[in-house]
């Protein structure tokens, strides 16, 4: 198990509570057990925010629960959960040194609103910072879903020096269909993280499916479930509703919470788009000097020092919510739109950002910036934001 030094250092890295991290890295080896099980590896299928956080973009909101698939219903049993779980938990305390209490877990067996058999577990946990009280992963366990693009098996993101040497992975759902389960969620439920989610995948324009594809995900998803395919009028009569829950169901998963109406005002470009309409502009990248490299390296801290690291994350976090970061370089402070992180021929890294007070281009060596800090100021990208570490495979 990792210290708490580690922990924090993370912490203080993407602006987040020591216990928010400590989350993401006991989920990250919850994921690994459930991996190496074998009556569960090749059948429950990972799915919803921490799936898109741990498996597609890691340069995201962090998620505390773990959601997933049955494809063998047999397992919604509690004797076979708790017998099951305590194995994962001894698997887990032998690789890791994490503790799952055996008597402090419990699954919750219930009848959903479509008489089918669902689940709700809680498993505490004793990580490298946790309290007396220990912290819960809460499991949402279901067999009640249509899985209408075939599973494919992932790596999970886990950005810890006791990351198992073979890595790991996990069977996850299709990026389109985890994109239609959010764009369904959001109209059934309408919570705050669901607009964010939706939002950001349709801004990810390298990552983005087709609205054809995607159409008939939705499609597909609403009919077994007994609901229409949502229009954005469907949602206007929850608008004032999210708003006021935007706040305290989303501020403590990010370093900085974007404002509501930057998210809310781009849903009609999205099911204009999603309806047959223009898809969202690719943007040309910005065009650096000669040999340029972009980096967009999951192992970055390698090539850079950790205070150095801290103000990446800090923009990288800005460029993918689309907000703007004062830039505290050479001791003075510029306001900036993030777009590219490159290595120059001559081995510098270079941020390549557009300068809001002189409306000019500039790049900055990170070598020599001192500070960021996300603002609340929105900005709308003028080039390709080239700063996300990972993007899924291009779909048709």
């Amino acid at each position: 198990m990792i210290g708490r030094r580690e922990i924090r250092d993370s912490a203080s890295r993407v602006s987040l509570t020591p216990h928010v991290v400590e989350k993401d890295y006991v989920l990250g080896w919850m994921l690994a057990g459930i991996s190496a099980h074998t009556a569960l590896r090749d059948s429950w299928v990972f799915k919803g925010g921490t799936c898109l956080k741990k498996c597609f973009f890691e340069t995201y909101r962090f998620s505390e629960d773990l959601d997933f698939t049955l494809q063998d219903g047999s397992h919604l049993d509690d004797h076979f959960l708790t017998q099951t779980f305590s194995e994962i938990g001894e698997w887990i305390y032998e690789h890791s040194g994490i503790e799952f209490p055996s008597h402090l877990q419990t699954f919750d067996i219930y009848t959903n609103p479509r008489g089918r058999v669902s689940c709700q577990g809680k498993v505490s946990y004793r990580g490298p910072v946790a309290p007396r009280d220990l912290p819960r992963i809460k499991l949402d366990l279901t067999a009640d879903e249509r899985l209408v693009r075939t599973p494919q098996r992932v790596s999970v993101f886990h950005p810890y020096s006791d990351a198992p040497e073979t890595g790991i992975d996990v069977l996850a759902y299709a990026y389109e269909e985890l994109f239609g389960e959010k764009v369904r969620a959001l109209a059934e439920r309408t919570r705050p993280r669901d607009l964010y989610d939706v939002v950001n995948l349709f801004r990810n324009v390298d990552a983005l499916p087709s609205a054809s594809a995607l159409s008939e995900v939705l499609r597909q998803k609403c009919e077994f479930k007994g609901i229409n395919v949502p229009v954005l009028a469907d949602l206007e009569r929850h608008r004032v509703e999210l708003e006021g829950l935007w706040q305290n169901m989303l501020a403590h998963q990010l370093p900085t919470l974007p404002p509501y109406k930057s998210f809310w005002d781009e849903l009609p470009a999205f099911f204009d788009w999603l309806g047959g309409g223009s898809a969202p502009a690719s943007l040309a990248a910005y065009v650096g000097g000669a040999g340029e490299l972009v980096l967009r390296r999951r192992d970055l801290h390698l090539l850079v020092s950790n205070q150095t690291q801290s103000v990446i994350e800090i923009i990288r976090f800005a460029a993918g919510n689309r907000l703007l970061v004062e830039l505290t370089y050479g001791d003075s402070r510029r306001l900036i739109e993030p777009y590219s992180l490159r290595q120059t021929q001559a081995g510098n890294i270079v941020l390549h950002a557009w300068n809001t007070d002189k409306n000019e281009h500039r790049s900055y060596r990170v070598d020599r910036m001192q500070n960021a800090r996300v603002t609340q100021r929105t900005f709308i990208p003028r080039y390709a934001v080239e700063l996300s570490p990972q993007s899924p495979a291009s779909f048709g």
